[in-house]
């Protein structure tokens, strides 16, 4: 479960780990919090008359469409877009950002019991960027992610729509694993600037580059996915409203970036593996992970328990 502020942050925060675990056969689910309402129309060509009076709906279009393109499922968690205001404004009545967290941990608990995912992934505690529905995101998910498994939280949360085939849905769930995105970190667009540079191009990346903060999140995890990268340009270019092909992110040589950084990063914010469970990440992290579901997998799948077990611990095998 990759859990998500708005339409199209799924394409450009580990989409291409989604897309490989979705062509593994791994079950995929993408949450996304806010459809997006707010946001600016920041591809020229799709600024134009009919767009911005009708962006809610064409967001959900677009997700459906970079929904398809990943391979994966996806449900709108209900909450409105918080929009960005500008210093000193005041955050718009009934936003996300502004939403009771136990109601909104609410809904994402009764999601996870239904959906039950070994693995969590979303946003750190600064949302990646100070946008307040990214912050939101992450207060969200981690305490969805405490609460489902205890049977005296949020009884209200049963059985969902996003079930699937799972027929003991609802009943306390517990993931293992909860990551947070670390995707375009000052190390990525400082390899990719100096492989651009090497090789006589021009990297458009110098201005990030100086904005960047030297530190950034401790990488635990990096998922091999290059082969899905132009998967996820594909996806990233369904939101065809907030991507500008020509412009950011969707103009640094693919080339040079399958061969000096061929994944996608992530750190390992809480685990709930054994501790004897064959993991790959050494106990100092100096041998990264190369799998979310590191601890986690097993040769064969076993039963899954049942609503009659109690607080449903996970099994340890996904």
């Amino acid at each position: 479960m990759s859990v998500h502020a708005h339409p199209d942050d799924e394409s450009s925060k580990g989409a291409a780990t989604l897309a490989r675990y979705a062509a593994e056969g791994v079950e995929v689910l993408v949450v996304t919090c806010t459809g997006g309402e707010r946001g600016d129309v920041l591809n020229p060509a799709m600024d134009r008359p009919g767009v911005r009076e009708n962006l809610a709906a064409i967001r959900r279009d677009e997700m459906a469409e970079a929904r398809r393109i990943l391979g994966v499922r996806q449900h709108f968690l209900g909450f409105v877009d918080s929009g960005l205001p500008g210093p000193g404004e005041p955050l718009p009545e009934g936003c996300f950002a502004l939403a009771p967290l136990e109601e909104a941990a609410g809904r994402l608990v009764g999601l996870i019991r239904s959906f039950r995912p070994h693995v969590v992934v979303t946003y750190d505690e600064t949302g990646g960027y100070p946008h307040p529905d990214h912050i939101r995101t992450h207060q969200v998910t981690v305490a969805a992610f405490d609460a489902a498994g205890e049977a005296g939280r949020h009884p209200e949360a049963g059985r969902h729509p996003e079930a699937g085939r799972h027929p003991e849905a609802g009943a306390p769930w517990r993931p293992l694993k909860l990551y947070y995105q670390g995707g375009l970190s000052r190390p990525w667009f400082q390899a990719l600037h100096d492989a651009m540079t090497a090789r006589g191009m021009d990297s458009g990346m110098r201005e990030v580059l100086a904005e960047l903060p030297e530190t950034g999140l401790e990488i635990t995890t990096r998922v091999p996915c290059a082969e899905y990268f132009a998967t996820r340009d594909r996806a990233l270019l369904a939101h065809a409203t907030q991507i500008d092909p020509n412009a950011g992110f969707m103009v640094h040589d693919r080339d040079v970036e399958r061969e000096v950084w061929p994944t996608e990063d992530y750190h390992l914010a809480r685990s709930h593996v054994d501790a004897d469970a064959d993991v790959d990440v050494d106990v100092d992290g100096a041998t990264p992970e190369d799998d979310l579901f590191a601890g986690v997998r097993c040769p064969r799948r076993p039963q899954r328990p049942t609503a009659a077990a109690g607080a449903a611990a996970s099994p340890g095998c996904g």
